[in-house]
């Protein structure tokens, strides 16, 4: 059986993505993971530190499904294009909302540790692409993980916003041309 961190982090997954932060009170969080009050405030002290653990869950699990991806390419370059693979998984799932950190740091209060978890999270992304990049062997790598950057946040709106599951493909397709240019 799931412990009470388990479940309030569940139910706030499922809750704070589908619905927002700031909309889903810690009531309705409490009730859905079928614990205590007491319970959430003893493991986690507040709705803010709830929010900042699951926001850290949702990164950790993104590292994994990114490492799993990477394990699974053996050149530098399907190793940097997988990262749109992984995109377009969750963008065909029928429960995809977009990114939860842009979704969160739009609701962030500014200087609060919501924010930070963001700004941490982001400056993954930008290490992640940087990193790939530099490995593929771009003549700028920071230049060219900037656009990846770019074309990935466009990919995942794209997907939220105009409903096309599709996007990150086509944002792969382009990634590929970026990096031929790069590396050309």
């Amino acid at each position: 059986m799931a412990t009470p961190r388990e479940r309030l982090l569940d139910a706030a997954d499922e809750l704070f993505y589908k619905e927002g932060i700031q909309s889903v009170g810690i009531d309705r969080v409490i009730e859905q993971a079928g614990v205590a009050k007491a319970s959430l405030y003893s493991v986690f002290g507040s709705k803010d530190e709830l929010v900042r653990a699951y926001l850290a869950r949702r990164h950790e699990r993104r590292q994994a499904r990114i490492a799993a991806m990477l394990a699974q390419h053996h050149t530098p370059r399907a190793k940097l294009l997988g990262v749109y693979e992984v995109l377009s998984e969750l963008a065909a799932n029928p429960s995809f909302r977009g990114c939860a950190f842009v979704n969160a740091r739009a609701e962030a209060r500014p200087g609060s540790p919501l924010e930070t978890v963001c700004d941490e999270t982001r400056a993954w992304t930008h290490s992640l692409f940087a990193s790939l990049a530099r490995d593929a062997g771009a003549r700028d790598p920071g230049a060219l993980a900037a656009d990846l950057v770019l074309l990935y946040d466009g990919a995942m709106a794209s997907a939220r916003m105009d409903g096309d599951p599709t996007a990150p493909a086509r944002a792969r397709t382009i990634a590929a041309q970026l990096l031929d240019a790069a590396v050309a």
